[in-house]
């Protein structure tokens, strides 16, 4: 295997990862708001609001994680 090799699959495992760990977060985040507006439902506008800012922020950490991979893809800094 030669190095640009090794690149790709690092960038597979860079998107990948980080796609699973992104979907994971937003899938537990959306579950615990729904127990949340289940029990005080008076809190829902207010929960919603906490909720869209973290899913947020979860999939800008993914994207960034796609940044870094497409990096290393297109312009490796690694390669003399």
């Amino acid at each position: 295997m030669t190095d640009y090799s090794y690149v790709a699959l690092a960038c597979g495992l860079i998107i990948g990862l980080g796609a699973i760990g992104a979907c994971i977060g937003i899938a537990l985040m959306g579950g615990k708001y729904l127990e949340a507006s289940a029990r005080q439902p008076e809190l829902m506008n207010t929960l919603q609001t906490k909720m869209f800012l973290l899913a947020g922020l979860i999939d800008a950490a993914f994207l960034i994680g796609v940044g870094i991979a497409m990096l290393f893809a297109f312009a490796n800094p690694f390669h003399a």
